[in-house]
């Protein structure tokens, strides 16, 4: 398991759950390591490999939610040939193939209970039985877990084993969620962000400008450094223009006055949107309403120009300048306003 991801931060939270994971990586022992989705826990598996007495040997990564209950013991253990239906050949199981290496399970605290049962016999004894097996067979397997959930609390809800758990946390590295590291936003920004502008071969990198990287600022980022990542390269790859600082960032990219509505909601919310009434410009002709003579327009361009403005002008009065009641009540996004507003000379 290679990647081109590396772990960014200056935030001393960040940089301590770092420098933890670093002092436990030589140990030959079991490592927990606890943080929100998104916050980079495969990250520091790797670091934890990478840094020990193991990093040549295979580093193998297993997703304990992906799979359903009963698969997991034979993905983690492997089984013999005829053992259950559909075994028609035996198979080794994600322990075997790490052994001399680092296994890392990933949901840890998705494992069933018959699971954890096993779990603890190969981290206690270092042996594993493959089902359908009468023999165990010896391995040296690290094991590095990772969870979103706080196993202490699941372990007095009878829900996780108190004594595995006691067995896999002689090192828990929790890191920090990006919420609590916003000194480390505009340097995650600026790292995924040049690495986008060279994917899209820009010469050179404009950064954001102050507004947007506000915007990123007082964002909440319930998906962490994962979600961060996904905006700021969508912010880049649409913005299109290497020569002047990013602006517009979106956040939730479902938004859109078009998307889809269900139930009596769907009603409700409409009626529910500001409207703003809209006003032809000061001074000029009266909006036209089908059918018109086209011929005593003498500028086509000008004046959808004008008349646009207007409108902007308009429904940013009435919302008096507030930028998402008057996209809202225009049903455009608040990039879309953005853009429209820097097209017509309307920024603040």
């Amino acid at each position: 398991m290679e990647r081109n991801t590396q772990l960014v931060g200056q935030s001393s939270s960040f940089l301590d759950a770092v420098e933890r994971a670093s002092r436990a990586a030589p140990l030959d022992r079991p490592v927990l390591v606890i943080g929100e989705r998104g916050t980079g826990k495969e990250l520091i598996a790797e670091r934890l490999h990478h840094l020990s007495s193991r990093w040549d040997g295979p580093l193998v990564t297993m997703n304990c939610a992906a799979l359903p209950e009963t698969l997991i013991e034979a993905e983690l253990f492997g089984h013999e040939a005829g053992s259950f239906t559909g075994a028609t050949k035996t198979r080794i199981g994600r322990f075997e193939e790490a052994d001399g290496g680092t296994l890392f399970l990933d949901e840890l605290a998705t494992l069933s209970m018959g699971a954890q049962e096993r779990l603890l016999r190969a981290v206690e004894y270092g042996e594993v039985t493959r089902i359908g097996a009468s023999k165990p067979l010896r391995v040296d397997v690290r094991i590095v877990a990772a969870t979103n959930e706080h196993l202490p609390r699941l372990a007095d809800e009878g829900r996780f084993r108190a004594d595995l758990l006691d067995r896999l946390c002689f090192e828990v590295v929790t890191l920090p969620p990006l919420r609590h590291r916003s000194s480390d936003i505009p340097v995650l920004a600026d790292h995924f962000g040049r690495r986008m502008g060279l994917e899209l071969e820009w010469q050179s990198w404009p950064g954001f400008s102050s507004g947007a990287m506000n915007r990123l600022l007082e964002y909440n980022w319930p998906g962490n450094v994962r979600e961060l990542r996904n905006v700021v390269e969508r912010a880049v790859y649409r913005w299109g223009d290497a020569t002047n600082p990013i602006d517009a960032v979106q956040f939730d990219p479902f938004e859109s006055p078009w998307r889809p509505l269900k139930g009596p909601g769907a009603s409700e919310e409409a009626e529910s949107r500001p409207t703003v009434e809209i006003l032809p410009p000061e001074g000029g002709p009266p909006m036209p309403s089908p059918p018109w003579d086209p011929s005593g327009c003498a500028d086509f361009r000008l004046a959808v120009a004008e008349y646009e403005k207007a409108i902007l002008a308009a429904a940013l009065e009435k919302c008096r300048w507030n930028q998402r009641q008057a996209a809202s009540a225009l049903q455009l996004t608040y990039d879309q306003l953005r853009h429209a507003m820097k097209r017509h000379q309307l920024m603040a």
